[in-house]
């Protein structure tokens, strides 16, 4: 039965369970598929996937759900090489769920409805009563404790559904959540190995010192370990010295610990790399929820901000997570290797999901006098509740509408001074085909949207904003100092990239998401429904910053709004001929993911390459706002110098729902990965008669939904 008739047979119309958003149940493995245009040589050889949650138990569609929720599935289209013109490419796509111990879990047990975890959506909800969080959460424990009785094919040790990131790091790609360790995942057939510890995976070949346990790990041991290995879903590599960086937070002092580890055989050998793991990260004010820190070359930034995450919230009656906008952000520094040395900035809350790059000032002497964060800075958590199809919170500065909503619906992030910035309605029109947002009149295309019964919650205040932002932190002032802090434009930006080989130092530009919809807090709170990708010219925005200070905190450098750089030529700037913000506007109906960069082989310069994102044409969706079954999705590859001309569109044999965050596999990567004794399977599916003991474990789980 397809989603769309049990979504009308059930009377569910959960949007995250709906369109693009619905999870697919096919996998395949590697398949050929068509394209237009010409592929690039520098992608032959070389894989793109991408991550994202797409919930294996999904019968009950009314349940709670949010974009963050769902088992992890990979996404890939692999160029091979073809077999009768090495310098041509066969683009063969490939997708498989990451066998986590959950996923394994929930396959074996088909007869569950509902994920084990938890939703997101129910572990924020500000109206959920306590006693259904709490049976919530004892479903999931009980559901762990049977997967450890006898005759279980896999027992449930970890908890991470490892639907986030992925990422390459020394011979092994690892797949990343917030709730776990990594888990690698063998390129480029998907297949997963198993949990990597911080010093090797299971179901990799291991050392004689790795036998004998005489390697620290992730967490250490005691009690507590379990909840210390909960990793970043945002690892760093330094393009450099090919160093992984990570942090592990929980909901128990100290909070947060650091860890860095070398690869095997560094990219300069005369470094001499050192070995951290597991070091604590003092002045944590508490449980947060962190996604994303900031790396330069020499330094870390741990983001202390006031979303906080943790079961002991319950105690004071507000949601596990939860966030107060009357706490500071706090942003911790400190040396690479030494997180005793961290010293605390604070400044007007806010909340930080993606960090774009991190580099550092230096006097002529080589000493370090500040770091420079580039972040996407949203100015409420309203992101955490519509991506959960919750009501947001006011806004703290919440001002009331004088006018009518059906007569001005403002921007999410529409301006930040009341004073200074231009009035920003954002109103190119929308075509978009999605149960998600009501009625949108078009004044310029033709087109039939429906107007869904149930459009989410969305905020439409005028202090709700998302920025590509600035901060820079003083090391040589007495006292720690915030001196610069504003953002670089005023349209919004999320889902960063730039070039991985300028990563960690002061690249340029800045690549990210965007997009024409009135409302880029519906737009972003459902998921990467973007109709336009971004490029800050970082270089030039700062140069401009600095000759014309923008107002502390509140500003932007460029004032301009999306409609203004699509319908209007640059402003004059004698030293600069070309626009320091360059956008490309997907077609009609169709809606954009997270773009990657890939360089050209020879680059001239630093933008000379290529954007990779999966592209999904919504006017396939049905009059119910479901996808036909028949639905298929696209690999884009756009020139990322020019911002304009789309040089391939791989054409995929089926959808690719709207996830999170991917990476770009080079040749060498997938031909250098690390040595695999053995990677999961999926369960068997015995038939006839089973153990008692199995009969009783299927009718509790049947009867736990």
């Amino acid at each position: 039965m397809s989603n769309s008739s049990l979504k009308r047979k059930r009377g569910s119309e959960h949007p995250y369970l709906s369109g693009n958003f619905a999870p697919v149940s096919k996998t395949h493995s590697s398949t050929p598929c068509t394209y237009t245009g010409t592929i690039p040589r520098e992608l032959i050889g070389g894989q793109y996937v991408r991550n994202g949650g797409n919930p294996i138990s999904n019968a009950q569609l009314g349940r709670d759900a949010h974009w963050f929720d769902g088992d992890g599935m990979l996404a890939g289209v692999q160029f091979k090489r073809s077999s009768t013109n090495p310098d041509d490419a066969v683009p063969h796509f490939v997708n498989k769920y990451i066998l986590t111990d959950l996923a394994l879990s929930s396959f074996e047990n088909p007869r569950l409805k509902t994920p084990i975890l938890p939703s997101i959506a129910t572990l924020v909800n500000p109206v959920a009563f306590l006693v259904v969080i709490i049976l919530r959460i004892l479903r999931t424990v009980f559901l762990v404790l049977l997967s450890a009785l006898p005759g279980s094919q896999h027992v449930i040790k970890r908890i991470s559904v490892a639907n986030t990131n992925i990422l390459f790091h020394d011979g092994r790609a690892l797949a990343t959540c917030e709730s776990g360790p990594p888990i690698r995942i063998q390129l480029p057939e998907l297949d997963t190995v198993g949990w990597y510890d911080g010093t090797t995976a299971e179901g990799e070949m291991k050392s004689q010192g790795e036998r004998d346990g005489k390697v620290d790990v992730f967490g250490g041991t005691g009690l507590f370990s379990w909840m210390r290995e909960w990793t970043t879903g945002h690892p760093k590599i330094d393009p450099r010295t090919g160093e992984m960086l990570l942090f592990h937070c929980n909901f128990m002092a100290p909070y947060v610990h650091y860890s860095v580890i070398p690869p095997e055989k560094p990219l300069s050998a005369h470094l001499g790399l050192t070995r951290t793991l597991n070091a604590p990260v003092p002045g944590c004010s508490g449980g947060k929820m962190m996604h994303d820190f900031g790396v330069s070359q020499k330094h870390t930034v741990i983001l202390d901000l006031p979303l906080t995450l943790t079961p002991f919230n319950l105690l004071k009656n507000q949601p596990i997570v939860s966030y107060n906008p009357d706490q500071p952000a706090r942003f911790g520094v400190f040396p690479r290797r030494d997180p005793t040395q961290v010293k605390w900035f604070e400044t007007t809350g806010c909340c930080i999901f993606h960090t774009a790059n991190t580099w550092d000032d230096t006097d002529v002497t080589g000493d370090v006098t500040a770091v420079n964060l580039l972040t996407c800075r949203l100015t409420s958590a309203s992101l955490v509740f519509s991506a959960g199809n919750l009501t947001p919170p006011p806004h703290p500065k919440h001002k009331e509408r004088e006018e009518p909503e059906e007569d001005r619906r403002i921007s999410f992030f529409s301006k930040y001074d009341e004073d200074d910035a231009p009035a920003d309605l954002e109103k190119i029109p929308s075509n978009e085909r999605t149960p998600l947002i009501a009625s949108i009149h078009h004044t310029s295309i033709e087109d039939t949207d429906f107007a869904p019964s149930n459009p989410p919650p969305i905020s439409i205040d005028d202090e709700e904003q998302c920025r590509l932002y600035y901060y820079r932190f003083s090391l040589i002032s007495p006292t720690p100092m915030i001196t610069h802090q504003y953002a670089l434009s005023a349209i919004p930006f999320e889902f960063p990239t730039a070039n991985p080989a300028y990563e960690m130092s002061a690249a340029r530009y800045i690549y990210g998401c965007s997009t024409c919809n009135e409302s880029f807090g519906a737009a972003l709170g459902k998921a990467t429904k973007i109709d336009v990708l971004a490029k800050m010219d970082v270089k030039t925005l700062l140069e401009r910053g600095e000759s014309s200070p923008p107002k502390n905190i509140t500003g932007a450098v460029d004032n301009r709004s999306i409609v203004d750089i699509l319908t209007s030529p640059p402003p004059p700037h004698p030293s600069d001929d070309d626009d320091p913000i360059s956008l490309f506007r997907m077609p009609p109906h169709t809606y954009a993911q997270e773009a990657r960069f890939v360089s050209r082989a020879n680059p001239a310069s630093e933008d000379d390459g290529y954007l990779l994102f999966y592209a999904f044409d919504e006017s396939q969706l049905d009059e119910h706002g479901e996808c036909t079954p028949d639905a298929s999705g696209e690999l884009w590859i756009l020139d990322a110098k020019n911002m304009s001309d789309v040089v391939a569109k791989v054409r995929l044999p089926q959808r690719v729902p709207y996830g999170l965050h991917g990476n770009w596999f080079s040749e060498e990567m997938i031909g250098g990965q690390r040595e695999v004794a053995r990677c999961r399977a999926m369960p068997r599916t015995d038939e006839g008669e089973v153990g008692w003991l199995k009969r009783v474990k299927g009718g509790l789980i049947a009867a736990l939904g």
